[in-house]
């Protein structure tokens, strides 16, 4: 009998070990509806590959993108007669949407509008979804050609602000959360709205790479697999998209990055920088 038990809890040891009864493993994916520009795309795109590779089953998403400010809400929504704005009606209709989420781009005047029309309409005929707004970086970090947007620095002093990273902090804080969430959440009470510090990933690498403090050979500018930056208007290099999506995977997910067992393809931890932004972020405003 005690060598049966001893069998018994041996196999069960072995198990675990295996991940037989790992909760990483049995985790179950959500459905998703994405929508949202080309500083929002990298990340929905390639958290399918990522959620596949941390033990996700039935990770699905339904991504509606369009460029520069066409991808923002409030013109996803006033566009009604596009084909996009279709799409998104259309996936909502479904009623089985488990996450909504959105990138940043706002009216000044009224910073809540589109957000405020789309999630109106995704609750008729999904009561319990979750919405989740991902917050970009700023754009052009040298400036643009024609002068009319300075480079970070000056945009940085311009506003007030001794170096961009307390202007992003400013706009987090005051616009991102004051202005939209909680206008949001006083809207829909019963209804969870929160964000993800994604482009962080942005300025957080941006400095490590002046700084010098990155283990890869990283250029400020260049090829989308060895750069932050891959043009002038700042798309994201693979070492941002990789430490975005981990952000993601974190904040949607719950996903412990101290124990994800995933290679970025870089030497650098990026697991450590993205659960550092992910500390700290503003638990109020996590999921």
């Amino acid at each position: 009998m005690k060598s049966i038990l001893k069998l018994f809890l041996l196999v069960l040891i072995l198990s675990f070990k295996n991940g037989q009864f790992s909760s990483e493993n049995e985790s179950t994916g959500y459905n998703m509806l994405l929508i949202g520009h080309s500083f929002f795309k990298p990340y929905a795109n390639h958290l399918e590959f990522m959620a596949i590779k941390a033990g996700l089953k039935n990770h699905s998403a339904n991504i509606v993108f369009r460029g520069g400010k066409n991808g923002i809400p409030i013109n996803f929504w006033n566009d009604s007669t596009s084909e996009e704005h279709q799409l998104i009606k259309s996936a909502l209709d479904q009623g089985n949407i488990d996450f909504f989420g959105m990138t940043t781009g706002h009216v000044q005047e009224n910073p809540t509008e589109g957000y405020l029309e789309w999630i109106e309409y995704a609750l008729q005929k999904n009561p319990n979804i979750t919405i989740f707004i991902s917050i970009s970086p700023f754009d052009y970090p040298n400036g643009n050609s024609n002068g009319s947007r300075p480079d970070w620095n000056k945009l940085a002093l311009n506003h007030g602000f001794s170096s961009i990273q307390e202007l992003y902090d400013y706009y987090v804080t005051e616009i991102i959360h004051k202005e939209i969430v909680d206008k949001l959440r006083k809207e829909f009470p019963l209804t969870k709205i929160f964000t993800i510090p994604t482009g962080w990933a942005t300025k957080n690498l941006a400095q490590m790479t002046l700084e010098n403090e990155l283990l890869d050979d990283i250029d400020m500018f260049g090829p989308k697999s060895k750069s932050i930056f891959t043009d002038n208007k700042g798309h994201q290099g693979q070492i941002v998209i990789e430490t975005g999506t981990l952000i993601w995977l974190n904040s949607i997910y719950n996903k412990d990055l101290t124990k994800l067992n995933y290679d970025t393809g870089f030497i650098t931890d990026l697991h450590k920088i993205a659960r550092e932004i992910m500390d700290n972020h503003d638990v109020n405003y996590k999921q």
